[in-house]
């Protein structure tokens, strides 16, 4: 067990061994939020035999007198933390037995339930005498694309000839390009082209453009910090419309392993009436089918045009807050009630 000022190598070095879905959560991951959001982090490290099964960077979350610390990162997909897929309990106790002389109580979330980090804090948390607290977010929705294919219903015959239809109309307003950006396509062109088409879109008309993914006003930064790890660069996926030339519409994704987090998608409403969004995004997803890709995390929020395509609900997602024994917890146990009517109400 080790304790670190800053980020260290071991988030990597736990990352490469984690479960697929879960192997963003790098060094770079982490960094990327210091740098976009602000922080000092510190972070706990639990070895076997010498090889890092567990990272944990942590920053400090309100009051100091408080003692909370939480996760930097980013809440698309979710916020969480690197586990080698072999962590066993042994492995979690001794992180909270590190975490309670750093802090009263950890805030992990929002993050999914059967989140591999969760699960083992969960565990670990009744085993030690830590008070677990959690707070309804939101429910998530999948699409399994490989199941509903073979069967023959996605996608329908019906939808196909609706997506010619607005396609041909689109096309009367110009030349379409239709490319996808990953990798070492990411630069400040890639980026810039996004953010022109959300600073047109209804994020910026109809709030105040703060939850915008990559305008500079919005979470801009985070992503082009995040794209400089080669690695998350290659798990960040855009596809992009062009009509003659101008950016008009995109969906952006995390590729993890065989599961797409489908985060952002935008469109210009110029030509909003021809649907461009669904049209790249069937498109996207044909793609991801070829590239061997199953399954889309669709996340929370917007279930309408979800369950239209053809997702189902997935796991809830919860914020959990892990506080540890003594007033701490008697605190805890008494707030509870509070803690649960200050999330969302499930629908």
């Amino acid at each position: 067990m080790s304790t670190g000022e800053g980020l260290t190598s071991a988030l990597d070095a736990v990352a490469d061994h984690a479960a697929p879905t879960h192997r963003f959560l790098r060094y770079g991951w982490f960094a990327a939020a210091l740098a976009a959001y602000g922080g000092s982090a510190r972070t706990l490290t639990v070895a076997r035999e010498g090889v890092p099964v567990l990272a944990l960077p942590i920053v400090p979350k309100g009051p100091g007198f408080l003692g909370i610390r939480t996760i930097p990162g980013c809440y698309w997909p979710f916020r969480s933390f690197p586990v080698a897929a072999d962590a066993d309990a042994a492995a979690f106790e001794l992180l909270l037995d590190k975490l309670g002389h750093e802090a009263a109580a950890l805030r992990i979330g929002p993050v999914y339930d059967g989140d591999p980090a969760l699960e083992g804090l969960r565990a670990a948390a009744e085993a030690k005498g830590w008070v677990a607290l959690d707070r309804f977010v939101a429910e998530s929705f999948l699409l399994d694309m490989t199941t509903l294919r073979a069967e023959g219903t996605w996608p329908r015959n019906s939808t196909l000839r609706k997506n010619r239809f607005h396609e041909k109309h689109l096309a009367e307003h110009g030349e379409l390009d239709w490319s996808f950006v990953s990798g070492d396509d990411w630069n400040a062109d890639a980026f810039d082209a996004l953010a022109a088409i959300e600073r047109k879109s209804w994020i910026a008309s109809r709030t105040d453009g703060s939850d915008a993914k990559f305008t500079d006003d919005g979470h801009g930064g985070f992503w082009r910090a995040a794209a400089a790890d080669p690695v998350i660069a290659r798990m960040m996926w855009a596809a992009l419309l062009r009509i003659d030339g101008e950016p008009a519409a995109f969906s952006f994704d995390m590729n993890a392993g065989t599961l797409k987090y489908a985060i952002a998608n935008s469109y210009d409403p110029r030509v909003a009436k021809h649907s461009p969004g669904k049209l790249l995004y069937y498109r996207n997803l044909a793609r991801a089918l070829d590239d061997g890709m199953a399954t889309v995390d669709w996340g929370a929020g917007d279930s309408g045009y979800k369950r239209t395509i053809g997702a189902e609900a997935g796991p809830m997602i919860r914020d959990w807050l892990f506080v540890r024994p003594g007033v701490s917890g008697v605190i805890a146990r008494l707030l509870r009630g509070w803690w649960r009517r200050s999330g969302n109400k499930p629908a």
